[in-house]
């Protein structure tokens, strides 16, 4: 770890640091709305330790508490999780063989495959994806305990706004790709069919739906070719 650490410039570990520091106020958020629903505060803070995956778990959540089978719920989480399919195959190689596989395969989130994306060369790759997914593992989790905790105290979490920092995160991570030309134009395809979608699709699913942007864009280079 201390090699991976000494990979990352100065400035690229204090951005996963923030980040990391992010989801876990995002995750304090998260286990007081958790509470706040009925659940038990034992619930959320297990989810995020065997889950790691915040939307999922949001969505669980609000599908049960809205009256929903668990089951239901299950597969709504698995569906918006769906997403780290096209992720794995983008960072493959960074998690290694045996256990290490089976460790990054826990820790892929958006968050890791973002930093990892955005390296050039192999080693840091590696080193950004480890350092921001297990820095999630403990941020988010503790977050959630924290929140969880709370929960009886804080009476409306929105209030706090704090579920807008997640997606503001995510899109500062991204912006430095929207240089490209074809990652815009991928980025704008996608964007607009995520929100056309919206309205008529349950929560997560109008990001799956945002990766035509992706398909239209390769597609058109390859019939160009």
């Amino acid at each position: 770890m201390r090699s991976t650490w000494r990979t990352l410039d100065r400035g690229l570990r204090a951005d996963i640091a923030l980040v990391c520091l992010a989801d876990g106020v995002v995750g304090i958020s998260y286990g007081a709305i958790a509470v706040g629903l009925g659940f038990e505060p034992w619930l959320p803070v297990l989810m995020a330790v065997l889950v790691l995956a915040g939307a999922s778990e949001f969505l669980y959540l609000g599908i049960v508490a809205a009256g929903g089978s668990p089951v239901a719920a299950m597969v709504a989480g698995l569906l918006v999780n769906a997403r780290h399919l096209p992720f794995g195959l983008a960072v493959g190689e960074v998690t290694g063989r045996g256990w290490r596989r089976v460790l990054g395969s826990h820790l892929l989130n958006d968050e890791s495959v973002v930093f990892a994306l955005g390296q050039p060369e192999p080693a840091r790759r590696r080193a950004a994806f480890w350092l921001a997914g297990l820095g999630i593992l403990i941020c988010w989790p503790l977050g959630a305990l924290v929140g969880a905790a709370a929960g009886t105290v804080i009476g409306d979490t929105d209030m706090f706004g704090l579920d807008a920092m997640f997606p503001t995160v995510l899109l500062a991570l991204v912006l430095p790709a929207l240089r490209d030309a074809g990652t815009a134009k991928a980025a704008l395809v996608g964007a607009a069919v995520a929100v056309a979608a919206t309205p008529f699709l349950p929560a997560g699913i109008p990001v799956l739906a945002a990766l035509v942007g992706v398909v239209a864009v390769v597609g058109k280079k390859a019939a160009v070719r």
